[in-house]
């Protein structure tokens, strides 16, 4: 899934009651699996003027990006987390683990050959799913429409909710961000 899909959805579903805060940790929550891609892949190639081919096809599928990737997709890491979460009875704490959880739960059926070690330490395995949320071979064309219909429920789920002026204008926006990129995957890159 798309980043920002996964943030409205991780907010919309961990953060219920609408308190502002909670709905910031489930923001942070469901971005944290996707944090260090973004970090890695912007100081390759804005910092160390790395072309993005060679980032996307060599550097992301090396040994020191994919153990990265392992340990902040790990089921294993946000499940024991989400549990000292549950048992400390901190709703802040719940959202953001329980975001970052829903966020693996939705990339691990997504992911076709660019997955990650989602048990990690127990394993390296990665599965290939048969379905991409990104790749037109794997049936994006079926996919993105979907994530695209989700996440503006979630948008509009978390509007009734009140969250306050500048949370609303970050839903819009991320809304705005997730509806482009599926307009260019269907429409530019021809995926359906």
């Amino acid at each position: 899934m798309n980043t920002p899909a996964h943030l409205l959805l991780g907010a919309a579903a961990m953060a219920r009651s609408g308190d502002r805060w909670v709905v910031a940790a489930a923001l942070l929550g469901a971005l944290m699996p996707d944090l260090s891609l973004y970090l890695l892949a912007g100081g390759a190639m804005y910092i160390f003027a790395i072309p993005p081919q060679r980032v996307f096809n060599e550097l992301y599928f090396s040994d020191a990006w994919q153990t990265i990737f392992a340990i902040d997709n790990s089921f294993i890491v946000w499940g024991v987390l989400l549990a000292l979460a549950l048992w400390r009875r901190k709703p802040w704490a719940i959202a953001l683990t329980g975001a970052a959880l829903l966020h693996l739960c939705l990339d691990f059926p997504l992911h076709h050959d660019d997955g990650r070690a989602h048990f990690w330490p127990l394993t390296g395995w990665v599965y290939e799913s048969p379905l991409s949320y990104w790749d037109r071979a794997q049936g994006a064309g079926m996919v993105a429409p979907v994530e695209a219909f989700l996440a503006t429920v979630a948008a509009f789920l978390l509007w009734r909710r009140g969250i306050g002026a500048g949370l609303s204008v970050l839903v819009l926006v991320l809304l705005a961000a997730e509806l482009w990129v599926v307009r260019q995957w269907l429409f530019v890159f021809g995926v359906a």
